[in-house]
Order: C-alpha cells, then sequence, then structure tokens
C-alpha cells in the first residue's frame, strides 16, 4: 500500500480542529488561559491548503501564522515532519522535527508536546518494515497515547489539575489523524474521552491566580547579527520560542510590558507581523464558573457571534474558513480588521466550508462530550450543513442526543437566536422547553443589512459584475434580508443618512417606547459610526430594550464587504 502523504498531513488538522474547545478548557501549563485549541487550529490551518508542490510555502506560512507555545512547536516539528514522502522517510522526518522543535525552546520541560515527539521517535525507531501498516500505526499510536498520560505525573500544574497537558493531547491528536490518514481509516478513531479516561477534567479543587502580561508572537525580517539581542528580549521568559528562517526571526514570548518588548523588537530589524493576547484577561475567563443547561448549544459561526461571547453563553462555534490573498484561517480566529484592510486594497478574499471528515468530527466530539445537543445551523437555502448534519444523525446518532434546527437564518439574525436561545437554557431544566423556545425565535426575528459597495457582493458572485457597476455609480445601496428562501433584496436607498432612516422606521413600526426587543447591531470596518449614531439613537427611542453591538461575521463580511452594517431584532418573549 502507498501511502497518501499529503492527504495524511491534512487528515490530521481535521481531525485536531474539532477539539480545540476541550484542549482549551485542560489548557494549564505554562499559563491557564485557555488557548492551546485554539493557538494550534491557527497555527496548522495552512495544512489545509498543502500541496506537494508548495512545501516551502506552506513551511513559511505555518511560522508566520504560529501562535502560542504549542503552535510554536508544531510548527517547528513540521517544518521537517513535511517532508516525508514514504512510509521508511516518516522516521527520519519526525526524528529531525523533533530535535528542530526541542532547539526552538529556549528551556524545554518534560511533560510537554516535546515529550510526545520524543515519544513517536522512539516508537517510529522500532519499526523495523511497514509491511502491516494497519497493525504498525496502531502500535505507534498507543506509544504516544501512552506518553500524553504520563504528562499527569510529569508536571507539578497537571498534577495538581489531575489532566493532562493540553499541548500533548493536542499533537497525539493530530498524529492520530495523521497515521489513520495515512492508512484512510477515516472511521476508525477511539473516543478520546475512552483513551484518557478520567484525565480530561480539571479537578475541581485546582486553582489558578490570574496572570498578568501579554502572550506575544512576533516575526522581525533582519539580515543583521541579532543574537545577543534576541537573548536580551526573551531571557526573562523561560518559555520563549525562538527561530530564524530565510531573513526572518519569530520569537514567542510572554512578557510584562508589551510596549517595551515591541521597541526591543524594532531594534532587530522590521516587525512584519505582531500578535498579542492579554494574559489577564484569558485567565480570568478560564476561571469563570461553567453555565449548567439542560442541552448544550452548538451553531455555525456564520452568525455574528464573537468566539468570546459563544464562550461565555456556553456555545459551541462552528466555524468555516477565510482565505486572504493565499492565507486560510478559521474565521473566529481572523481580525476583523484585516479581512476589511485586504478587501479594500483589493486582495482577494473568499470563504470555504470545514471538510465532510471535519465536520462529522464535530458532531462525534459533541454527541461523545455532551448527553443531548441543539444544533442551531445556518439557513439551508444558505449551506449545504443543515443537511449534512441530518445525514451524519441517521447513520450515526444511535441514541437521538443530537436535535438538528434549520434555522433558515445567517448572520445577526442566526446570532440572535442564538443568544436569546442560550440564555433561556440557563432558565430550565427541560431540553425540550430550549428546543421549542429555539423554533419560536426563528418564527419571530428579523434582519436587515446594508451593502455599502456592490462590488463585493459581486467578487463573491452574490450579484452579477454589471450589476454592480451600474449600482455603485447610481449610489445604490440594496437593503438585504435574509429569509427562508435566501437573501432578498427589500429596499434601496443612496447614502448611509437614507440607510439610518430606513432602520429607525422600520424599528419604530415593530415597538414602541416601551417595548423590550433584543436589538442586534452589526458593524464591519465602521463600529465607532455604529455605536455613536445607530446605537445611541436606539437608546434614545427604546430606553427599555436590549441593545447589542456585534461585529459580521467574517463569512457574511467576506461577501457584502468594508462598510456594510445592520441591525437584527426579536421581540420579548416571554
Amino acid at each position: 500500500m502507498n501511502p497518501n502523504l499529503p492527504e495524511a498531513f491534512i487528515t490530521g488538522y481535521e481531525r485536531l480542529a474539532p477539539w480545540a474547545d476541550l484542549l482549551d478548557q485542560i489548557n494549564v501549563f505554562p499559563v491557564a488561559d485557555g488557548d492551546t485549541g485554539r493557538n494550534l487550529m491557527v497555527s496548522l490551518a495552512p495544512l489545509r491548503g498543502l500541496n506537494p508542490r508548495n512545501l516551502k510555502q506552506i513551511t513559511q506560512i505555518l511560522y508566520n501564522s504560529a501562535r502560542g507555545n504549542s503552535g510554536n512547536i508544531a510548527a517547528q516539528f513540521l517544518s521537517c515532519f513535511l517532508k516525508a514522502h514514504s512510509f521508511d522517510s516518516i522516521y527520519p522526518a519526525a526524528k529531525e522535527g523533533a530535535k528542530k522543535a526541542r532547539h526552538a525552546v529556549l528551556k524545554p520541560k518534560p511533560g510537554t508536546m516535546l515529550t510526545v515527539l520524543d515519544a513517536l521517535g522512539n516508537g517510529l525507531a522500532q519499526v523495523d518494515q511497514w509491511s502491516d501498516p494497519e497493525n504498525t500505526i496502531e502500535s505507534i499510536i498507543e506509544h504516544i497515547a501512552q506518553s500524553v498520560r504520563s504528562t499527569t505525573e510529569l508536571l507539578p500544574e497537571l498534577k495538581s489539575a489531575g489532566v493532562v497537558d493540553a499541548g500533548a493531547l493536542g499533537m497525539f491528536i493530530y498524529l492520530e489523524g495523521f497515521f489513520k490518514g495515512l492508512c484512510r481509516q477515516f472511521d476508525k478513531f477511539q473516543p478520546i474521552q475512552k483513551i484518557f479516561n478520567g484525565m480530561l477534567r480539571i479537578s475541581p479543587s485546582f486553582q489558578q491566580q490570574a496572570e498578568k502580561g501579554y502572550c506575544v508572537d512576533f516575526v522581525v525580517r533582519s539580515d543583521k547579527n541579532t543574537e545577543q539581542n534576541v537573548k536580551q528580549i526573551t531571557k526573562a521568559d523561560k518559555s520563549a520560542i525562538i527561530y530564524y528562517f530565510q531573513d526572518h526571526i519569530k520569537i514567542h514570548l510572554h512578557t510584562d510590558n508589551r510596549d517595551a518588548a515591541k521597541e526591543k523588537a524594532q531594534t532587530l530589524g522590521r516587525i512584519v507581523n505582531w500578535v498579542e493576547d492579554d494574559l489577564e484577561e484569558q485567565t480570568r475567563a478560564f476561571n469563570l464558573p461553567k453555565l449548567k443547561t439542560p442541552i448544550h448549544i452548538v451553531t455555525d459561526a456564520a452568525g455574528s457571534l464573537t468566539r468570546v461571547l459563544s464562550q461565555d453563553l456556553g456555545i459551541t462555534l462552528l466555524d468555516s474558513y477565510i482565505t486572504i490573498g493565499e492565507k486560510s484561517q478559521p474565521e473566529t480566529c481572523i481580525i476583523p480588521s484585516d479581512l476589511y484592510a485586504a478587501m479594500r486594497s483589493g486582495i482577494k478574499v473568499s470563504t470555504s466550508q470545514a471538510s465532510l471528515f471535519e465536520r462529522h468530527q464535530h458532531y462525534r466530539h459533541l454527541l461523545d462530550h455532551y448527553p443531548k445537543i441543539l444544533y442551531l445551523c445556518v439557513g439551508s437555502v444558505f449551506t449545504g450543513n443543515y443537511q449534512i448534519a441530518m445525514n451524519w444523525k441517521h447513520q450515526s446518532d444511535t441514541r437521538d442526543g443530537f436535535i438538528v434546527t434549520d434555522t433558515k437564518a445567517a448572520s445577526g439574525k442566526l446570532a440572535i437566536i442564538v443568544i436569546s436561545t442560550a440564555r433561556f437554557a440557563t432558565r430550565t431544566d427541560d431540553p425540550d422547553e430550549v428546543i421549542r423556545f429555539a423554533r419560536n425565535a426563528v418564527s419571530k426575528s428579523e434582519e436587515y443589512i446594508f451593502v455599502d459597495k456592490l462590488q463585493y457582493l459581486a467578487a463573491g458572485g452574490r450579484l452579477s459584475k454589471t450589476n454592480a457597476f451600474f449600482g455603485d455609480m447610481l449610489h445604490m445601496k440594496p437593503v438585504i434580508s435574509p429569509t427562508a428562501e435566501g437573501a432578498k433584496k427589500v429596499g434601496v436607498v443612496r447614502n448611509r443618512k437614507a440607510q439610518f432612516n430606513f432602520a429607525i422606521e422600520t424599528l419604530c413600526r415593530h415597538f414602541h417606547k416601551d417595548s423590550k426587543p433584543l436589538i442586534l447591531l452589526e458593524y464591519s470596518d465602521n463600529q465607532k459610526w455604529v455605536c455613536d449614531t445607530v446605537m445611541q439613537e436606539l437608546k434614545k427611542r427604546f430606553p427599555v430594550a436590549e441593545i447589542l453591538l456585534l461585529p459580521f461575521s467574517l463569512t457574511s463580511g467576506a461577501h457584502i464587504g468594508p462598510g456594510a452594517w445592520a441591525f437584527a431584532f426579536l421581540p420579548e418573549m416571554v
């Protein structure tokens, strides 16, 4: 049997992505900031576009995309592991990758992803030949699974929390997907909860103080001899990761003073990429008590919900992917301003769904993790997600725990349905009541989207380029409303003032001063105007209404473009 290595590398990522939330939930080392899963998703997403002819390019994108300790270590390993081209070349590629990953970490520790990479090399070293790949792979998978189990005893923080290392588990899930992909065993995965029974829930007695400072990843372009300056920048952080590629330096570190760190980074050369996370904010969110509901709510990221709000409400988001130029990322991991800046500058932007395999892995993980799930799916008229989920349910949901509802909605309308349902779920013990509430919210919610430039709808195939050209020339701005039959044009206005008046008049027809609707305002790259002008006027007219302000989902943003905004609403439901 010949291995399909490119497919195997991709399968590894698609097996990993659905487990990102679990990895975040058990992420206590080196800091309990709950971002290991997200970091690995962001870091390894470039593998989705893997082609044997573009390995060098993919490696460069991996280095630039890598986030956090786990993402940077994984990127270093994969930069070598991707060179494997046959069964016999897997061992030397893995050995070189493990060595390169360890070398990048300033002070490596046992009990982390590095332990799994060492175990992989040891397991592969014992393989004499690949005459029986399936049995060989089962042996290797069990060998590295044991190394993940050992992490609980190797690091005091993990022992106190009673969990395995999140980065180590993430790499195991990736490698399990990779090796199963080699043999095309796409339906022969053991449940992660079974493999690591009793090691995936943090002990109630575990307490972690909120950290201060920032987790920073940056890339500097430099042709200078900067080794001494690099040491000065990273000397205070034992978990720092440093590596060089071409004429670039990539550094990951934790710092108390981001401004001082940025000034020092500039002494190395020109900063070409800088990403930071607030550790105090992340560790505080990590330690918040989890909401208890009778049914776990899941939805597509095509609804205008941020990852932070979803975590607060206990919602699982299923990502689509946004490609900006040649770089593809999960949509909830992209900074919105980056998307709109790229669109304004003419860089090609497109969207794509997760693969069928990745979506099935999500459903399986959810059903293994929660007794009952309500999937409030983006409208079937917009994507095929509903039918895919229903097909999987009929084949795999033997206990009828996976409930799928076609919301007939997207963007803000989907968000307002999900938000209101998630809140209601905290007030009842009856899952059927939650399902009924959601279906009622579907029938009562509405959304109106104001498009600024028709050229973006044309670029995404939603409108003919001729119509877009003449529409923009005549300053015609359509008003669009998502319905069960698709996105329909419900009006045309000429400027932003007319958009504003349309919104006020529409809401005044539905509500009076004492009404208590839930109103959601959505923005693209115009948050300040929407907040200062629209939101303030609505607060005056509807003083007892709840008004939320959220960014468009980037699936929507990629099609409607910068300058767009919208409002959605749901009448008070008692």
